[in-house]
């Protein structure tokens, strides 16, 4: 955990704690089918935590899983998180892959637009 604070122009971070990924048995979303940046890291204590937003909270959630699937293998549990934004095949879950998502969503809106806009006799 790093603490972090601005002096004048320029920014600080002071390492505060530390954990080990082998010592992980769990990350807690708490609220999977909300938007909120809380999650609890499990070791041989619970830690509350508050990511930057809660985008930030599943790329965290990601990295830490494919950091244990590279070098660690053991059972690590992800739970209350949804798993379309954990899996890498989804195409919700890549931020390189907005592009993608922002054009559907521009295909559905026109339909809409020109459906709206036909007249039925």
């Amino acid at each position: 955990m790093v603490k972090h604070w601005r002096v004048d122009r320029e920014e600080k971070y002071e390492i505060v704690e530390k954990w080990f990924l082998k010592d992980l048995e769990m990350i807690d979303g708490k609220e999977a089918d909300t938007d909120n940046p809380y999650f609890d890291m499990h070791f041989h204590q619970v830690y509350s935590m508050e990511a930057y937003s809660c985008a930030s909270k599943y790329t965290f959630a990601r990295t830490l899983n494919k950091l244990n699937a590279m070098y660690l293998k053991k059972d690590f549990k992800i739970v209350n998180f949804d798993d379309t934004y954990l899996n890498d095949d989804s195409i919700w879950s890549s931020s390189n892959r907005d592009f993608l998502v922002v054009m559907r969503v521009c295909f559905y809106a026109s339909n809409l637009l020109c459906l709206s806009l036909c007249r039925f006799s």
